[in-house]
This record gives structure tokens, C-alpha cells and sequence, in this order.
């Protein structure tokens, strides 16, 4: 099930720090969460989600504090939750997730990222079939061992687990990840190289040559979109 998380993060992390466009997109995420319920983290689970995401990006704290008070003021900014699918080069599936105060806007957008690259948009459930929604949590300075102990005193079950590198990537049921990592946080655990809800793909498609560079630029061109929170593929980039 590993989909070598800490080499895809780095990649990501690089890239996005360069231009700031993750902490502009956690900053959406944030606002969107914030005004769903509480601003209040212990009594929203969808904002406490996105602050242990966006912690392990290292999102500035004024970036979350400018996002949950502008929530507390009332903002009047409305966002849709969308999700796009769609294939890429070889086979490959693709789904896009978005927050967006222009639907028109955003769909015109994330089609042509897929059409200028050689893939093309799907209708709903195309391609979401092929994946599995997932807890997943990155750990250092621990034992798979360890992390096992940890898991079977609080009764909880596990999908998957393995070191990549010295960091443990443990993937458990969607429904119980505030109750794992409340878990891991009462054995000590309190920071996380990965802690997200995310779609892992069911299968992989390898990809090489040409086929991997243009599939690249098409990740690169939806991850790009200023209304584009999350992308998810199933393609095996070799990394």
C-alpha cells in the first residue's frame, strides 16, 4: 500500500515553498473548515484535521490564525466543495479536489490542466472507484514495534504499515484517525511527518520515458490551480 510518502512530500514541499501557494491553499482550507462549525479545533474535527496537516507542512501561524479569524469575523466568502476525475497518459486515474467560489471557473480550469497534457476529464466516479480512502501517519523515532504496542493497547486496527528510510508509515481506517492519533499523543507522539486523510490508488501504473514527463507537467499543471486543494493518481513516478 506505500506510496513512499516522505519522497513525495519533500518533492511537494520544495516546490510549493518556492512560491508560497501551499500556505495559500491551507489558508482556504482552514477559513472553509473554521466556518463549518466551531472555530474552535476540540470541538471541530474538520479543522483539527487540517491544523495537524498543516503542521506537518510547517504553515506559518499567522497563515492559520489570519484563516480562523477572518472564519470568527463572519467572513462572507462562500466556497463549493468539488471533486474532479480524470485519466491521464497510460491508464493513469486522477482525482482533483477543489474549493472554489466560481464553479464555471475551476471546471473550465482543471480541464484544460488535463487537456493540454494528454489526459482528459472523467465523469463523477470514473476513477474514484480505484482508490481507498485512508488514514495515513508518518512517525520518527520509532519501532514498527513500537507503534504496534501502541496501537493494539488502544485497540485500534491497521491497514498497512512499514519503514521507509526510518520513518514509520502507518495507514489505518479514515473513521478512526482522530482516534489514533489521540493514541499516539498519549505514548508521547506529538509530531508527525505525515497526518492526513488521503485516496490511495487500489493499483499502480508505472510510467517512463515521455509518458512520465508529460504526466508530470499535468500533475504539475492541477497541483498549480489556484482552486485546487488535493490531487490524487495512481501513477508509480519511480521516486
Amino acid at each position: 500500500m506505500g506510496r513512499k510518502w516522505n519522497n513525495i512530500k519533500d518533492k511537494k514541499a520544495g516546490k510549493d515553498a518556492a512560491n508560497s501557494r501551499i500556505y495559500a491553499k491551507f489558508g482556504r482550507e482552514i477559513y472553509v473548515a473554521a466556518k463549518s462549525g466551531e472555530p474552535n479545533p476540540e470541538s471541530n474535527r474538520a479543522l483539527k484535521t487540517v491544523l495537524e496537516r498543516a503542521k506537518t507542512y510547517s504553515v506559518p501561524k499567522h497563515i492559520i490564525e489570519k484563516a480562523i479569524d477572518k472564519a470568527k469575523g463572519g467572513g462572507d466568502e462562500q466556497f463549493d466543495e468539488l471533486r474532479y476525475e480524470g485519466f491521464g497518459v497510460a491508464g493513469t486515474m486522477v482525482i482533483v479536489d477543489a474549493l472554489t467560489n466560481n464553479v464555471n471557473r475551476t471546471a473550465s480550469e482543471v480541464r484544460a490542466a488535463f487537456g493540454k497534457n494528454g489526459g482528459n476529464m472523467g465523469v463523477s466516479g470514473s476513477a474514484a472507484h480505484m482508490f481507498q480512502n485512508t488514514a495515513v501517519f508518518g512517525i520518527e523515532g520509532k519501532s514498527e514495534d513500537e507503534i504496534l504496542e501502541i496501537l493494539m493497547e488502544a485497540d485500534l486496527d491497521m491497514r498497512d504499515i512499514m519503514d521507509e528510510e526510518g520513518t514509520i508509515i502507518v495507514y489505518v481506517e479514515p473513521e478512526q484517525f482522530h482516534a489514533t492519533q489521540e493514541a499516539f499523543k498519549g505514548a508521547g507522539i506529538e509530531d508527525f511527518t505525515v497526518a492526513e486523510l488521503t485516496m490511495l490508488p487500489m493499483t499502480d501504473v508505472a510510467l517512463t520515458g515521455d509518458d512520465l514527463v508529460k504526466f508530470e507537467k499535468m500533475i504539475d499543471a492541477l497541483e498549480d490551480l489556484e482552486d485546487v486543494q488535493r490531487v490524487y493518481h495512481n501513477a508509480d513516478l519511480g521516486e
